[in-house]
């Protein structure tokens, strides 16, 4: 691709309108025409994630519309009449993306539902089910900087795309080579015909009633959510109103939102980074938390599907921040033991599924083991997990409505990944950090009638299980020189695998780009059944393991540690061996 014969046409076609050219006439640095025009915006395996701005490799009103004609061409191969639901978040440009992307859905004689205003992403993802749609589309970069936005595609079942759909999505959306091509008319136009809906409150009363019906201690709440005192930001996100909402129904008087924090605005005015992983997004919120002396701390990121939190230590008087996997782990923990307790859980354990990732805590196969349950470990990214909750309700349709393991007809129990993400229930097919913060808030209730608080169970669980611990090493190395740097890392540890990381020696070494395990105890090799994935995952021993990959989303290589040691002083030891030696295999 000529990236200077595609700055070109332009600055000079009828196609772009004059805001356009003025951006692009007025760049001087060529660096930048050229990270701008050296390549497609790709549109991956999810969809669209990138930088908002004028150009190929650039979030524009062109590039969603030529990603929304494909998609819409595809549709169109499927039935001959389609419909999708658009939601967007508080990024920028999100809502305008949405309407073009509903317009073009419009022209190309599919119904449109566009969501009235934000919506959180598990939202839309149960709009998709409710409307029984053909497709869906959130607008978000999710936790990116403020300068991405992005495009996820969701099919009928609710979840994000998978294979084959993915693929075959994706030509289509190759196909579309000259946007002058893409289909669009009126919002006028779309509403005279038919073709495009606005949908709002009632979906969000049917989201809410849904997920209160998963409450498990509705007694207790009645009794102690009064006493739970909770800080609650949304990142100038779309969390806001149905977080407060859902904690309001179930008797939470005593949330204090953060005040900098609760408008939706795209450019994150107090954050660096709106992401509740980072610590920093916790400063307002923390500092609120002092003055009222909070219990819980909670934070959604910008689309609502992350859940990050902070909970008090009694002993200390200090807040103690979770990991994804921590907050996973103890909502998990909650809800199968109280399953238990109710005869909720199938009566072949087994039959109950956990859903995980490869590149989340192993402690998920302690739990899983303490209820009997099934573990399903499946690739990095919550559209795996949603995927295996499909498969369950084909397998068990295809098995007369009767659970049984041995022919995948499983009953979904919970599902988590460490980048903060779960799912309780299967209203959607996403992770949800709405019905995450009612599942952990009603899991405070419960344990505050226990006389303990979040931080007291979490200690409980390690004491039970084993002190897991993980982390996460991200490397962001940005245009052409970035992604040649990231493919020579990856080369260089499939051509030549370390034999021992932080002391420990490798076992063995997935590589899932051809779905192949290799025994270095023994030399024998085995097959993965999982689709092919640029990952490399390397198995220690003494439970240890480090997964390497590169990121889907952003110019990023990430690394993914975990350990099992009996203390934390020893698991953080263990943890940091080995991502040194790791890393220094780069230096």
């Amino acid at each position: 691709m000529n990236y200077r014969e595609e700055y070109r046409k332009w600055c000079e076609s009828p196609v772009f309108d004059q805001e356009t050219k003025t951006e692009l006439l007025a760049l001087s640095d060529e660096k930048e025409i050229e990270d701008r025009f050296y390549k497609q915006l790709t549109f991956g395996t999810g969809g669209l994630r990138g930088v908002i701005g004028a150009g190929t490799n650039r979030m524009n009103i062109y590039t969603v519309g030529k990603a929304s004609q494909g998609l819409a061409d595809f549709i169109n191969t499927q039935t001959t009449c389609g419909s999708a639901v658009i939601a967007y978040d508080s990024r920028k440009m999100a809502k305008e993306f949405a309407l073009e992307a509903a317009l073009i859905f419009a022209a190309n004689g599919i119904k449109a539902y566009l969501f009235e205003s934000l919506r959180p992403t598990p939202e839309l993802s149960f709009a998709v089910r409710e409307l029984k749609a053909t497709a869906g589309i959130v607008i978000t970069a999710s936790h990116n900087p403020p300068q991405y936005n992005g495009y996820k595609v969701y099919w009928s079942d609710g979840g994000q795309i998978v294979p084959p759909f993915d693929e075959l999505i994706i030509s289509k959306v190759n196909e579309v080579e000259d946007f002058a091509a893409i289909k669009k008319i009126t919002k006028e136009e779309a509403l005279r015909k038919g073709l495009l809906f606005n949908i709002g409150e009632d979906l969000d009363d049917k989201y809410i009633s849904t997920l209160k019906q998963l409450v498990l201690n509705a007694d207790l709440l009645n009794k102690y959510a009064k006493e739970i005192k909770i800080v609650y930001t949304p990142l100038n996100g779309a969390g806001n109103l149905l977080v407060r909402r859902v904690l309001e129904e179930l008797g939470f008087e005593n949330v204090w939102i953060v005040p900098e924090q609760v408008a939706p605005d795209g450019n994150f005015p107090t954050l660096e980074y709106p992401n509740p992983e980072d610590k920093k997004a916790f400063t307002y919120a923390l500092a609120l938390a002092e003055k009222v002396d909070a219990d819980l701390v909670l934070a959604t990121d910008p689309d609502a599907d992350r859940l990050g939190i902070y909970a008090k230590d009694k002993i200390t008087g200090k807040y103690v921040s979770f990991t994804g996997n921590m907050s996973g782990l103890l909502i998990a923990e909650y809800e199968l033991s109280q399953k238990r307790e109710r005869g909720l859980l199938p009566e072949n354990p087994k039959n109950g599924a956990l859903v995980t990732t490869i590149v989340s805590s192993k402690m998920a196969y302690d739990i899983a083991a303490e209820y009997g349950l099934t573990v399903i470990e499946v690739l990095t990214g919550f559209k795996y997990i949603g995927e295996q909750i499909k498969r369950f309700e084909e397998a068990k349709l295809a098995n007369g409505g009767i659970l049984d393991w041995r022919k995948n007809a499983f009953e979904y129990e919970f599902g988590y990944e460490e980048s903060y993400g779960c799912l309780v229930g299967t209203h959607a097919r996403d992770k949800d950090a709405v019905v995450a913060v009612m599942a952990l808030c009603e899991a405070a209730v419960y344990y505050r009638s226990q006389g303990l608080t979040l931080w007291d169970q979490m200690q409980n669980i390690y004491r039970k299980y084993g002190f897991y611990m993980e982390d996460l090493k991200s490397l962001t190395l940005y245009g052409t020189e970035g992604s040649a740097q990231i493919r020579q890392m990856m080369n260089l540890l499939r051509e030549n695998p370390p034999v021992v990381l932080g002391g420990l020696r490798v076992l063995a070494v997935r590589d899932y780009t051809v779905s192949m395990r290799k025994d270095f105890t023994n030399g024998l090799q085995n097959m993965i059944d999982l689709p092919k994935s640029n990952v490399l995952y390397f198995e220690l021993e003494n439970n240890g393991w480090c997964c390497v990959r590169p990121s889907g989303t952003e110019p990023k290589i990430k690394f993914y540690f975990g350990v099992k040691e009996s203390s934390e002083s020893q698991a953080k030891n263990t943890l940091e061996n080995i991502k040194e030696s790791i890393l220094q295999i780069f230096k």
